[in-house]
């Protein structure tokens, strides 16, 4: 018997192996090679033909910490993340509040809200030039009419930023809001009416009943948006390339630029090596101590 329990839990070893060699081959090949060859590239210096490549250990994290530019990134990303997250979150939960109660052209709504999403990044990044072109652009037509000076809204250090900022919530609200409708229609409908019977308000409702039942679908878009703040690149490209004076630059582009037009690839490896110390943080936290608290039993 025991002989025979030991086979059967050998075979449902094997058989759960088996399961996870897709998985784990994937992973291998576009997730753990990729982060260990980055990290070892971050380890040597750049070389020329003057000077081969020497392992300088963690003097490439040294440098970056050293220079301001890269702090620079960091404060510039640091208020996107904490502006857009937020914002984009609020937005997208009263458009589905609103979207899922019932209101005439219901679909048509949940439609407009949803179609920013659609559009591919550059294309939105196009658009939004057009609105943002000092002289010619919508927002100086519209500024215009009530004796407002003309703004170089992409121009300015003082604007650039904000105006990113503004494209991503515009972008990312709408798909968010598709995850808060899709948890919104599992609430059980006994509980509005057990709120009813018992005379609570529908601000009440909302507030006690709603959005606590609605907190793992926020944390769970509060990490994509996390995730969202430090990949964006489409719409630099387009918009600001990053200036002006830097005033705009995010980490994925100061990385994109350090490999590709310094031809800087320990630099950009480092980089890349403390996002992703960074966001993998962020993960340890969301599982080991916010997914108990936000999960409802």
């Amino acid at each position: 018997m025991s002989a025979h329990a030991n086979l059967e839990r050998r075979r449902q070893a094997i058989y759960g192996w088996l399961l996870l060699t897709p998985a784990l081959a994937l992973l291998s090949i576009f997730a753990f090679y990729p982060t260990i060859a980055t990290l070892w590239t971050s380890l040597f210096s750049r070389g020329t033909r003057r000077n081969p490549v020497e392992f300088v250990g963690t003097g490439n994290y040294a440098d970056l910490f050293a220079d301001p530019t890269f702090w620079l990134v960091v404060k510039n990303n640091l208020l996107y993340a904490g502006v857009t997250i937020p914002v984009s979150i609020g937005i997208a939960l009263a458009m589905a509040l609103w979207a899922n109660g019932k209101i005439r052209a219901r679909s048509f709504v949940r439609t407009a809200y949803f179609t920013p999403t659609v559009l591919p990044m550059i294309a939105a990044a196009n658009l939004w030039l057009f609105f943002y072109t000092p002289g010619l652009g919508v927002l100086d037509q519209i500024g215009s009419l009530f004796g407002l000076p003309s703004v170089n809204w992409l121009g300015q250090p003082e604007t650039a930023l904000w105006a990113i900022i503004i494209v991503t919530i515009w972008k990312e609200a709408g798909f968010f809001m598709i995850f808060y409708l899709a948890a919104l229609q599992t609430i059980p409908e006994d509980l509005k009416e057990a709120a009813d019977i018992e005379g609570a308000s529908r601000w009440t409702y909302t507030r006690r009943i709603v959005l606590p039942l609605l907190m793992p679908t926020t944390l769970f878009i509060a990490v994509n948006a996390l995730i969202n703040s430090v990949k964006l690149i489409d719409h630099l490209f387009i918009l600001t390339k990053g200036g002006p004076s830097d005033a705009s630059k995010l980490l994925l582009y100061y990385i994109w630029e350090m490999a590709f037009a310094f031809f800087d690839a320990p630099q950009a490896a480092a980089m890349t090596i403390l996002v992703i110390a960074v966001l993998a943080v962020v993960a340890a936290v969301k599982f080991s101590y916010l997914d108990k608290r936000t999960h409802y039993q």
